[in-house]
């Protein structure tokens, strides 16, 4: 018969580091259940319905982060542009963007948007992506202007 002999600082500490480490599992996962990745993007990515809900707050910045030919086809109502593919697109949006009011960022699929708002949370922007970018918003019915 072997008798493990722990001492009660030893299982505070396997106490306390076990709910730190649920704790964080349960902040970077935010809710993913079975089957879903689990999510460390410091920004936030929601769907379309989500996404003109947020940009109707005239607080919020909408950031179009394609081409000037893409923008030119058509665009969401009252975006601003800075192509993130631009070598100065950070040193654009610290320019032009307030650190204070939030960015809702989009491009043409969702991929170049996600780049952007990495960079910009990087730079102390809260910044909300566009899943499915521009392509979902169309596909959603929700019209774009030229």
């Amino acid at each position: 018969m072997i008798i493990l002999m722990i001492d009660v600082k030893s299982l505070l500490m396997l106490a306390v580091v076990t709910i730190i480490l649920v704790s964080c599992a349960r902040i970077f996962s935010k809710g993913a259940g079975r089957g879903d990745k689990l999510m460390l993007t410091p920004y936030a990515s929601v769907n379309v319905d989500e996404f003109q809900t947020l940009i109707a707050d005239p607080n919020v910045q909408l950031l179009d982060v394609r081409t000037q030919e893409e923008f030119d086809e058509g665009h969401i109502a009252g975006a601003m542009l800075i192509d993130v593919n631009d070598s100065t697109f950070v040193e654009k949006a610290v320019a032009v963007l307030n650190p204070q009011r939030e960015v809702a960022v989009y491009c043409r699929s969702g991929r170049r948007s996600a780049r952007a708002a990495s960079l910009l949370t990087e730079n102390h922007f809260k910044v909300t992506n566009l899943n499915g970018g521009v392509m979902a918003w169309q596909d959603a019915g929700k019209t774009l202007v030229k």
